[in-house]
C-alpha cells in the first residue's frame, strides 16, 4: 500500500525541465536524451538591436511557468539558463557542454571578444564557407554523416542577426558567479570549450562538443540519477 502511494506521487510530482539548445540549434539537438521529465523547450528568439543578454533571458523566460524551474542548457543555452536563474531562481540548473563563468572561456575567445574580431570577420560570411565545414564538424565532434548533415543544416538556415547577436554575447559574456548545486556535464575531449579551463561536476570520457546528441545514453544517466536525487530530497 505504501509503495503503491510513493509511486503514484512521483508520478503527480514528474519535473519539467526547461531546455536551451545550443547556439544557433534547436530542440533536436535533444532528441536522443531518454530522461524521466517531462521536456519543454526555450528556443532561440529574435534579438532585438543591441540587446542585452540580461533582457534577452527575460523573454525567452516568459514560457517558464513554475516559480523554481529545473533548467537545462547545451553550450550558449547553458549561459543563458544561469542568466535566466538570476532573476527566476531554479531548483536545479544542469548545463552540458557549456562555461559557467567568464574564467572557463578559452583564452582565444576572450582575446578575440576583447579585439572585437567578430566585427571585422563576420561570423555568418564564415559559416557560409562549404571549405570551413569540415574543420567546423572536427572542431564540434560531428563525426558520422548524420552529425555532419545535422551541424551543417543549422549552419545554412541560421538567422544572420541571431547569429552575430550571439557570437558578440557568448565573446564578452562578464559572469562571475553561477548557481550553487548547478550540475556541469562536459566531455574532455571537447575542442570548443577545452576542459583544460572548466572544473565540471560530471565528466564524460572522449565527449565532444556534441555529446548531448551522439553520447545521451550517458549524459541522461546523470540527469536521472540527479532528478531522482531531487526527488527525495523534495
Amino acid at each position: 500500500m505504501n509503495v503503491t502511494s510513493r509511486k503514484e506521487n512521483h508520478c503527480i510530482q514528474r519535473h519539467k525541465i526547461y531546455c536551451v539548445p545550443g547556439f544557433g540549434v534547436d530542440e533536436r539537438i535533444f532528441a536522443n536524451l531518454e530522461v524521466d521529465a517531462d521536456l519543454r523547450f526555450l528556443n532561440w528568439i529574435k534579438p532585438y538591436q543591441k540587446e542585452s543578454i540580461e533582457n534577452y533571458a527575460r523573454r525567452m523566460a516568459e514560457n517558464i511557468k513554475e516559480e523554481h524551474p529545473v533548467i537545462l542548457g547545451v553550450s550558449f543555452g547553458g549561459m543563458m539558463a544561469i542568466e535566466i536563474d538570476k532573476f527566476l531562481p531554479a531548483k536545479q540548473v544542469i548545463i552540458i557542454s557549456g562555461v559557467k563563468c567568464r574564467k572557463e572561456l578559452p583564452f582565444h575567445l576572450k582575446c578575440i571578444g576583447n579585439l572585437r574580431l567578430d566585427k571585422i570577420f563576420p561570423v555568418k560570411k564564415i559559416q557560409q564557407s562549404n571549405k570551413v565545414y569540415k574543420i567546423a564538424n572536427k572542431r564540434l565532434g560531428a563525426v558520422t554523416p548524420q552529425e555532419q548533415a545535422f551541424a551543417n543544416a543549422y549552419r545554412r538556415t541560421a538567422d544572420i542577426e541571431y547569429v552575430n547577436w550571439s557570437f558578440d554575447k557568448i565573446l564578452n559574456w562578464k559572469n562571475k558567479a553561477y548557481p550553487h548545486g548547478i550540475i556541469h556535464i562536459h566531455g574532455d575531449a571537447d575542442r570548443i570549450f577545452p576542459i583544460k579551463t572548466i572544473s565540471p561536476t560530471h565528466v564524460i570520457k572522449s565527449g565532444t562538443h556534441m555529446m548531448v546528441y551522439n553520447r545521451a545514453n550517458e549524459i541522461s544517466t546523470i540527469i536521472n540519477k540527479v532528478l531522482g536525487e531531487m526527488a527525495v530530497s523534495s
